[in-house]
């Protein structure tokens, strides 16, 4: 039996959002903060599920797929992040020289700062222990 390859940059991540899916997903679907979220990648959108996330193709430094899934809980939704890529630019024999925890590390910050951005605009005014605004 062969094994599936697995991906050198490997981010997966929730957080919860109090705030509607839809909200969340219209949030995460504005084209002028993708840039500022990853600079560094070309984002081409694979599938767009509504209040259920979106789906993108990556290029740039990396190559492979993200995804920003949205799970109805509670009074909000658990914004799931996942980001399966391999650098470009390197050959495969030599990716195993990388710091690829250091790599994962960056990703998985900017998918943090991503997602409390979205958070601190969605639940701006809210108290805590109190339901979604609008």
């Amino acid at each position: 039996m062969k094994l599936s390859p697995v991906s050198s940059i490997q981010v997966a991540d929730q957080t919860f959002i109090a705030a509607a899916p839809e909200r969340i997903a219209a949030a995460v679907a504005r084209r002028d903060r993708w840039r500022v979220w990853w600079p560094d990648l070309a984002l081409t959108v694979r599938e767009d599920r509504g209040e259920k996330g979106i789906r993108w193709t990556v290029t740039g430094p990396l190559n492979g797929t993200m995804e920003v899934w949205l799970e109805e809980m509670l009074d909000g939704a658990i914004v799931h992040y996942f980001l399966h890529c391999e650098p470009t630019g390197v050959a495969p024999d030599r990716v195993g020289l990388l710091d690829l925890a250091e790599l994962n590390r960056e990703r998985r910050v900017a998918g943090k700062k991503m997602v409390f951005e979205v958070k601190r605009q969605l639940e701006a005014g809210r108290a805590a222990g109190e339901p979604p605004q609008g």
